[in-house]
């Protein structure tokens, strides 16, 4: 039964959207043998430069678009690609499960509307406080394709990365709400190959391609609340992301803050 109920979470959420994968759990370690299923929705929004060179990039494809020629591969064009790429801001599907595994390891799966991730993490204490820390393996098969950008084709996109959490917490006695704040750090490296006879952007020229590597460190705060089996937990991560890679030839990098708000219903069985 418990199988079951996980492969349906994880099921529910088989889109295909944007790429925030928020931890959403608490610091404290389930129990051995305990399970948690998780599903809800996050978000991913970039700020300040990292914004900046995706509406940069964004304005530059629709205005091409409206005169029917394609835009041309600058500095400013590889920077919007590679932000449309590797940081894929958009919202999404969230869905997961995680199980204890004994002398307060925890394990854990999770599945976006991009990729997925698995980790495994250590709690030091348990009950009222808890320290943990853990690592995280991730790998990015696709995003939402879209137009907005010509040539970006994050349909056909494949990374992986890992990260590196560490989070204190609070759990009430009574278990019915959780409170945690941490750090993570990260990296991911993203690639965009051309498919066949695709001939973007211009019908003379062959697919660009893409390679991109993002660096990120950031840190969180999250809260649970609810009653026996089930909770609902809020996220909000912030992070300073370095990109940086080639777009169709055109090397670029830039820097800027990005912000992950996420929701999720859990079900402890």
């Amino acid at each position: 039964m418990r199988a079951r109920r996980i492969v349906f979470l994880l099921g529910a959420a088989l889109l295909h959207c944007g790429g925030a994968t928020p931890l959403l759990h608490p610091a404290q370690a389930l129990a051995t043998g305990d399970v948690r299923g998780a599903a809800g929705i996050a978000a991913r929004a970039v700020v300040g430069d990292l914004g900046t060179s995706l509406s940069q990039a964004t304005n530059a494809a629709a205005a091409a678009a409206a005169q029917s020629t394609t835009p041309s591969i600058d500095t400013t064009y590889a920077k919007g690609a590679l932000v449309a790429a590797t940081m894929a801001p958009d919202l999404s599907p969230v869905a997961g499960a995680r199980v204890g595994v004994g002398s307060q390891f925890e394990g854990g799966i999770m599945y976006t509307g991009r990729g997925a991730r698995i980790d495994l993490r250590r709690a030091f204490g348990h009950g009222t406080w808890a320290l943990s820390v853990g690592l995280g393996l991730d790998t990015a098969f696709s995003g939402r394709q879209t137009d907005a950008l010509a040539g970006v084709d994050n349909a056909n996109l494949l990374g992986f990365g890992g990260d590196v959490p560490i989070l204190a917490g609070y759990q009430s006695t009574s278990g019915l709400y959780y409170a945690w704040i941490g750090a993570r750090v990260g990296y991911e490296h993203d690639t965009i190959q051309p498919r066949g006879e695709q001939t973007v952007p211009a019908p003379s020229q062959p697919a660009p391609t893409l390679a991109g590597d993002r660096v990120f460190v950031g840190g969180l705060l999250g809260v649970a609340m609810g009653f026996r089996h089930v909770h609902v937990a809020l996220e909000l991560e912030a992070d300073y992301a370095t990109v940086s890679g080639t777009f169709g030839g055109v090397s670029a990098r830039v820097d800027g803050l990005s912000l992950t708000p996420a929701s999720a219903v859990w079900w402890d069985f």
